[in-house]
């Protein structure tokens, strides 16, 4: 085995343990279009362009059901789509009595 020996190095060969590149002025790169750095408002909504459909009542039900489960920390799963279905085929009252129970269940 040959003794390591310093001599035959070239002086690149060294590279100093904190020695980095300079970082570049701005590390961010620049947007591809002039306003995609910026963030803004959306325009508000058109009332002419709304969709001139209401919901039937069984389905404002279902869609209040699945709101109040989700932000009772329930989320309802593919599976449950029957059940939530027939739970809001059911009376108003009903429908307003499981809410207020999923509610307070928070």
């Amino acid at each position: 085995m040959t003794p390591w020996n310093n001599e035959n190095l070239s002086p690149c060969a060294y590279a100093g343990p904190y020695a980095a590149p300079e970082p570049p002025d701005n590390p961010w790169p620049t947007p591809v279009h002039v306003r995609d750095d910026l963030d803004y408002f959306l325009p508000p909504p058109n009332p002419a362009e709304r969709l001139s459909r209401i919901l039937a009542p069984r389905d404002e039900r279902r869609l209040a059901l699945n709101v109040a489960l989700t932000a009772a920390g329930i989320p309802p799963m593919p599976e449950d789509r029957a059940v939530i279905d027939q739970l809001s085929a059911l009376p108003a009252d009903v429908n307003t009595v499981l809410q207020r129970w999923l509610h307070h269940a928070l």
